[in-house]
């Protein structure tokens, strides 16, 4: 007959032992492929397109906010990212909260689109999108959320468009200071790259490329990322979790070459952005005309876009209604990490229902 002191030793095995087997099936499913997560899953429509640029307007039953809220992606990955799986997903989470939900999807780029400039964004595909958004919702304004270089984009189509009708304005990890940047962008401001040598026949930067230098930024990320793995493999929710983040994490796209080419002249050899002031379409756009309420949120750990990159966003627009929130987790978790769901989404969302009718 066993001690009563031996119980929660058997129970510590009988655990021990489930979470090995349970290890040993997943292990196998994840090398084999198996059981690979469905992203992107909401219920969509698509209600613009100009050549790559999609619009797409999520379905909802109980929208009880206006504006409608417009999600602007960046250029440099899938827009995914942004309703990665059920229950991690801003635009769920947005849709649940009783928002009117819209994306702004630049596609995927080819040879086509290698001459695509900042303009070809901020000041042609952004504000028909935007004019699209109120003429299909029936609103008279709109809010725009934009997620790392969305959120520039975002900025500088408000900031170059008076008559653009925005009512708010929310960025997410926004990268503004360029000279707080290592990696890739150091070795162009120090002359020892050329924004050429990285452009391929297509005429646009390879995703290989993206994807290296966010390797270089943290090289020790794969092998975190693989022990974490191991600590929990047991877990089915995190493992598709895992495999989900890891396939975007993956799945970069080319970047227009004419387009990275400005962004290395004016973000990064020239820093403009931490003055305020951009030169687009023969024009300079000031951020000081961003008067709007405005919202930024910072990650605080972000290996990609440092918080002191992107804090300085804020303090150079016009707005007299600025709030900047500080999310202790990195650039992608931010969006899709454990804190995500549970801080993220609804600290965005808190604010903009007070700043919606």
């Amino acid at each position: 007959m066993g001690n009563a002191d031996d119980a929660p030793l058997l129970v510590t095995l009988r655990r021990d032992v489930e979470r090995s087997l349970l290890r040993a099936r997943n292990g196998l499913k994840y090398l084999a492929g198996l059981d690979r997560p469905t992203v992107g899953a909401t219920p969509k429509d698509m209600v613009w397109q100009r050549g790559k640029t999609r619009l797409w307007r999520y379905r909802s039953d109980d929208v009880r906010y206006a504006p409608p809220v417009v999600l602007v992606h960046s250029l440099i990955s899938r827009s995914y990212i942004l309703d990665l799986r059920p229950g991690n997903s801003l635009v769920e989470f947005l849709r649940g909260r009783g928002f009117d939900v819209f994306l702004v999807d630049w596609g995927v780029p080819d040879e086509t689109d290698a001459a695509n400039t900042l303009e070809t964004y901020v000041d042609q595909h952004l504000p028909a999108a935007i004019e699209q958004v109120v003429a299909v919702s029936g609103r008279e304004a709109v809010t725009l959320v934009g997620y790392c270089l969305g959120g520039i984009l975002a900025a500088l189509a408000v900031a170059g468009h008076a008559d653009l009708p925005v009512r708010n304005l929310a960025t997410i990890a926004a990268p503004v200071d360029f000279d707080r940047f290592g990696g890739m962008f150091a070795l162009f401001r120090s002359g020892r790259l050329d924004p050429r040598d990285v452009i391929d026949d297509s005429g646009n930067v390879p995703p290989e490329v993206l994807l290296n230098f966010f390797r270089v930024l943290k090289p020790t990320m794969p092998l975190v990322n693989y022990a974490n793995l191991w600590q929990n493999l047991w877990n089915d929710e995190f493992l598709d979790g895992y495999q989900a983040m890891g396939q975007w994490t993956h799945d970069h796209i080319p970047f227009p070459g004419r387009c990275f080419e400005q962004v290395v002249d004016l973000f990064s050899h020239r820093n403009v952005l931490v003055e305020g002031v951009v030169p687009l379409g023969g024009r300079r756009v000031s951020l000081a005309e961003v008067t709007c309420p405005v919202l930024s949120v910072v990650a605080e750990r972000d290996h990609i876009v440092p918080v002191e990159a992107g804090a300085p966003l804020a303090a150079v627009t016009g707005s007299t209604d600025v709030e900047e929130v500080r999310i202790p987790a990195g650039h992608v978790a931010l969006m899709a990490g454990r804190q995500a769901a549970k801080v993220t989404h609804p600290r965005i969302s808190d604010w903009l229902e007070r700043h919606s009718s």
